[in-house]
């Protein structure tokens, strides 16, 4: 069976969400544009380092590029989305590993996310299984600029933390720290 590759160049949607209760919710990154939707699997561990480095890999563009690069230091409010994952939710794979780096020629942050592989296989010889680039596991990989990346981080983060209680106005989870809400013109918590 050969790879397939989900591929999407600044796609309209790239976020991180949940099915079911906090204690019991199964997280998915979702991709969306024009019509087309991918979703994958993964834990909720893998949503926060993901979300994690990504403001790491998103803070050294900009310190390397002396603040030149099209990274806001922050996510843009108006940019956040708080919408539900789209649907159908149809799961493609399960997450193993995931990749990041910042291309600064292109100027865009480039995720990559590859199906899991079960330690135990083993190509025809008995040895360890090798992939090329035609028949290796599925991937998603998916091409952001640095805003929606810092707002896929944003709500990555918020996510994770979704056990708390949510914002009557945009629905994301309350900090103890405080809550700027985007939908409330600064409404604080």
């Amino acid at each position: 069976m050969s790879r397939q590759v989900h591929f999407y160049d600044q796609p309209e949607r790239f976020v991180a969400g949940t099915v079911g209760q906090p204690g019991a919710r199964a997280f998915y990154l979702q991709a969306s544009s024009r019509g087309r939707i991918t979703s994958v699997l993964l834990e909720k561990t893998q949503v926060m380092a993901l979300a994690e480095r990504i403001e790491e890999v998103l803070d050294e563009a900009l310190r390397r590029s002396g603040g030149e690069a099209p990274i806001p230091a922050v996510a843009p409010a108006e940019l956040l989305d708080t919408a539900p994952l789209d649907v159908p939710l149809e799961q493609e794979f399960r997450v193993g590993t995931m990749a990041l780096a910042w291309d600064a020629r292109e100027e865009c942050l480039v995720v990559e996310a590859q199906a899991y592989v079960e330690e135990s296989d083993e190509d025809e010889d008995g040895g360890e299984a090798v992939f090329d680039d035609e028949n290796g596991p599925d991937m998603l990989r998916v091409r952001l600029s640095g805003a929606m990346a810092r707002v896929f981080a944003k709500r990555a983060l918020d996510l994770v933390a979704a056990g708390r209680r949510p914002c009557p106005f945009c629905n994301l989870p309350l900090d103890p720290e405080g809550h700027l809400c985007p939908r409330a013109n600064g409404y604080r918590r």
